[in-house]
C-alpha cells in the first residue's frame, strides 16, 4: 500500500525525529509512503486546501497561533477518514481527542515501538474504510462505504441502512450482519450499530455521535459496553 503521511510540529528536531521513525516503519512493513512535514497548523492547512488527500497526520498539539486540536476540528468538517495521531508533551488534552475521533495519543518523547504499533492500526483502519457494501434498492445498485454506516434497523421484511443517506432493502438483518465487520454489534433483534459511532450508553438507550438515540433492550447494556471496550 502507498500512504500519504504528514508530520506537523513546530519543533524542527521533533519533526525530523518522527519522520525518521515513520520511514523505518514503512520500510519494515513494505509500504510506500509520501512524507511531508509542516512547522505550523497554518502551513499544513494551506497545502491541504490544495491537495486534501493525506491518509495519516501526526499532529503536535502545542503549537503557535493555531493549536493541533483546533486544526483537527477544522479538518473533521469535511474529512472523516484521515487518521489523526496526536503528539503531545502533556496528558491534559487527551479528553479533547474524542471530539475529533483521534486514533491515538503519543507522549513526547515518542517511543518508536509505540509509533510503529499506532501506524499499523492506522493502516488497518484505512484499509477497512475502502470496503464498500453493495445494496440493490429501487432497481439499482447502491454502493455504501461501510465506515459511513451509523446503524441499520429492521421493519418487517425490510432493512434500512443509515449512512450519509438512507437505503432501504428487502433482506433479513442477519444477512446484512454477515456482510459487515467487527465494528458492528447486534442490538437485540432489530438493529445493528456501528460501535465507532457510539458516544454514550445508558441502561435504556445508545446515543450516537450525531445525536441519534437507539433504544437498548433489557439485558443488553453489559454486552454493548464490553463490545466497545474490546473494539478500542
Amino acid at each position: 500500500m502507498k500512504y500519504k503521511i504528514a508530520v506537523c510540529d513546530d519543533s524542527a528536531a521533533d519533526r525530523s525525529y518522527v519522520l525518521s521513525m515513520v520511514r523505518g516503519w514503512a520500510a519494515r512493513a513494505g509500504h510506500a509512503v509520501q512524507l511531508d512535514d509542516f512547522p505550523s497548523a497554518e502551513s499544513f492547512l494551506f497545502r491541504y486546501a490544495e491537495e486534501g488527500d493525506y491518509d495519516i497526520l501526526l499532529l503536535d498539539i502545542e503549537m503557535g497561533a493555531m493549536d493541533g486540536v483546533t486544526m483537527a476540528k477544522e479538518l473533521r468538517k469535511d474529512n472523516d477518514t484521515m487518521q489523526i495521531i496526536f503528539i503531545t508533551g502533556y496528558s491534559d488534552y487527551i479528553s479533547e481527542g474524542y471530539e475529533v475521533a483521534a486514533l491515538h495519543y503519543l507522549m513526547k518523547p515518542v517511543q518508536e515501538e509505540k509509533l510503529r504499533s499506532v501506524l499499523g492500526r492506522a493502516a488497518e483502519k484505512l484499509a477497512k474504510n475502502e470496503t464498500v457494501l453493495k445494496l440493490e434498492a429501487g432497481g439499482e445498485m447502491v454502493r455504501v462505504p461501510i465506515y459511513q454506516i451509523r446503524y441499520a434497523d429492521v421493519c418487517g421484511n425490510y432493512v434500512t441502512v443509515h449512512a450519509l443517506t438512507e437505503v432501504t432493502v428487502k433482506m433479513p438483518l442477519g444477512e446484512l450482519e454477515k456482510q459487515l465487520d467487527e465494528r458492528f454489534y447486534r442490538v437485540g433483534r432489530s438493529a445493528l450499530v456501528n460501535l465507532t459511532q457510539i458516544s454514550r450508553v445508558t441502561r435504556t438507550e445508545i446515543r450516537l455521535s450525531d445525536g441519534t438515540a437507539l433504544p437498548l433492550p433489557r439485558g443488553a447494556y453489559e454486552g454493548v459496553n464490553r463490545a466497545i471496550i474490546n473494539m478500542r
